[in-house]
């Protein structure tokens, strides 16, 4: 049973620490980023099991983290709050071609990372765009003025 608990504190201080990081990092990792992902799964595993090397241990840890993003998916669903709190929402990064130095700076977004996005989206310039929305999961939509 100690097995499940260090496996549910792990799921919480993962997710936790996948908001932290923030959304636009998420969706651009880079290598270093990677190798984090990686290295931080294999120390998890080094906590949760605790040097239990059995198929059990193994078994009962990733049917944890199973059940628990089940969990967390259906609350989610069911809950506005919940689905807040997890996934995050929309956020608007610019309004009628202007910057929202408040929320580009919250999300560590630079001005040049913004007109970078822009430009993939075939957008000169931030007068042409009437709104930027930072989604949840990490992308940038745009709406052009008309």
């Amino acid at each position: 049973m100690d097995i499940v608990f260090r496996a549910a504190f792990a799921y919480v201080f993962i997710v936790f620490l996948l908001r932290v990081i923030g959304r636009r990092e998420l969706s651009n990792m880079g290598p270093a980023d990677v190798v984090l992902l990686v290295v931080m799964g294999d120390l998890i595993q080094n906590g949760v099991t605790q040097s239990d090397m059995s198929m059990t241990g193994v078994a009962i840890a990733v049917s944890t983290f199973a059940l628990l993003t089940v969990a967390t998916s259906f609350l989610s669903y069911k809950s506005r709050r919940a689905h807040k709190l997890i996934e995050g929402e929309p956020l608007i990064v610019v309004r009628d071609g202007k910057p929202v130095d408040s929320h580009l700076e919250s999300e560590r977004i630079t001005l040049d990372e913004l007109l970078e996005e822009a430009r993939a989206h075939e957008i000169a310039t931030l007068d042409e765009i009437k709104w930027a929305v930072l989604e949840p999961g990490g992308s940038i939509s745009f709406i052009k003025k008309s």
